[in-house]
């Protein structure tokens, strides 16, 4: 799933991708993985959408739904006549992780040897149709690599599962009816123009369709038929695909030819209630506070103002970031994401790894143990909300005022360190 964040489900402010396509909202130093997620099939048996009854009564109300939005005859039929509801669906709508993915592991998955070095090579194969359209559009073309890259593996997956399918059983199911109830519409509409047929109409179970990942609704606003066919073609123009992302930045605010940050070095000392993203500095405030570049360099002398974030605690890189970082957190909520994409579009240009190292032997928390922080900081009077086993705003914020109670780098990170040292606390 890609640009189409509407699509995913808030949980907080973590981020899941099960079987490369679910994703959730990402602002927390952690990410959730779906390896070893548990399904929960009591939840699909309860579904509205899987009781036969009232699913054809569903999609008597979608075919009158789409014929008052003047959609032809012809693609109503062809998306109804057959169509069945996909219990897979609703089980991957109701998937719950089990683990979460540290920032390295996170990473590592996704800005591989492998994949810096086959984006080297789109970038030459492709460069002349990538140049025309940053010449048109004002997106970088090392940008719009990484994001195919990362969306689709370069075109290789685009998703295996009906289209229409998937979003009618979601748009019969209660849970979030009148939002797939939309994005099916908009999928309709797509196949009414003729850009693809309602058969060819493949992508990801909640409705993330082409080497972009678009959402119907995003493919309707911002797909262009870049290559002149008459079509816009997700699927097998690569022309559409690439001007189609370009012309969704851009519409987003995208800045034509500027970073999306760079990582910084933080000194000793440093109140790492700082580096929370959100509070911004100029460089030369920064520079004071005795913030380098990642080579060791001052910071240039500026008044422009930016944030810096620390995404996975003191022992990881930290970033300052500039305002493009944010139009990709628009493409996909993601702080992590949205280093992803920038990283491996540095990286796909020779620029290097990062220079923080990766401390050894980090291990991923369990739901249940970020749970138990949330809970042990609750029983020792640190208000970390409801024990969720989400890591959001008030978990960290606890986090940090206890670290700072013992003495700890107060970086609000939650790891198992932080979860032997509460329950050593909850002890004494």
């Amino acid at each position: 799933m890609g640009a189409h964040v509407r699509a995913r489900r808030s949980c907080g402010n973590l981020m899941v991708r099960p079987l490369r396509y679910v994703t959730r909202y990402v602002t927390a130093p952690l990410v959730l993985a779906m390896a070893g997620a548990v399904a929960f099939p009591a939840l699909a048996q309860q579904s509205a959408a899987l009781d036969p009854s009232a699913f054809r009564q569903c999609v008597a109300n979608l075919r009158s739904k789409a014929a008052s939005e003047g959609i032809s005859a012809s693609v109503i039929g062809h998306a109804f006549d057959r169509i069945q509801p996909n219990p897979r669906v609703i089980e991957l709508d109701r998937k719950q992780p089990e683990f979460m993915q540290t920032f390295w592991q996170y990473l590592d998955a996704r800005v591989t040897d492998t994949r810096i070095q086959r984006g080297r090579e789109m970038l030459s194969v492709h460069g002349s149709l990538l140049r025309d359209v940053e010449q048109r559009y004002g997106v970088q073309a090392r940008y719009l690599v990484a994001f195919w890259a990362l969306e689709s593996n370069f075109g290789d997956y685009t998703g295996d599962m009906d289209v229409i399918e998937s979003l009618t059983t979601l748009a019969c199911d209660q849970r979030r009816s009148r939002y797939f109830e939309s994005e099916l519409m908009h999928a309709l509409s797509i196949a009414d123009e003729g850009s693809v047929s309602v058969e060819m109409m493949e992508g990801s179970w909640a409705g993330a369709m082409g080497q972009s990942q678009f959402m119907p609704s995003t493919f309707v606003r911002y797909a262009v038929d870049f290559d002149g066919d008459g079509r816009r073609d997700l699927w097998r123009s690569l022309p559409d695909v690439f001007a189609s992302s370009a012309n969704f930045l851009r519409s987003l605010g995208w800045r034509p030819g500027e970073e999306w940050g760079e990582e910084v070095i933080l000194p000793a000392g440093f109140d790492y209630a700082l580096a929370d993203g959100s509070t911004d500095r100029t460089l030369i405030e920064w520079n004071r506070l005795g913030v380098r570049r990642a080579n060791g360099d001052r910071l240039p002398e500026s008044q422009y103002a930016g944030p810096i974030l620390m995404p996975a605690g003191y022992r990881a890189p930290a970033f300052l970031l500039y305002p493009n970082f944010k139009i990709i957190k628009r493409w996909n909520n993601s702080n992590l994401y949205a280093i992803a994409v920038g990283h491996l579009a540095d990286r796909i240009v020779g620029r290097g790894p990062f220079v923080k190292p990766r401390p050894p032997g980090e291990e991923p928390l369990r739901r249940e143990e970020v749970e138990e922080i949330q809970r042990r900081l609750a029983m020792l009077g640190f208000d970390a909300g409801e024990p969720d086993g989400i890591v959001g705003p008030m978990t960290r914020a606890a986090a940090r005022d206890f670290q700072r109670s013992v003495g700890m780098p107060a970086d609000g990170y939650p790891n198992l360190d932080l979860l032997e040292r509460l329950r050593r606390a909850s002890r004494s």
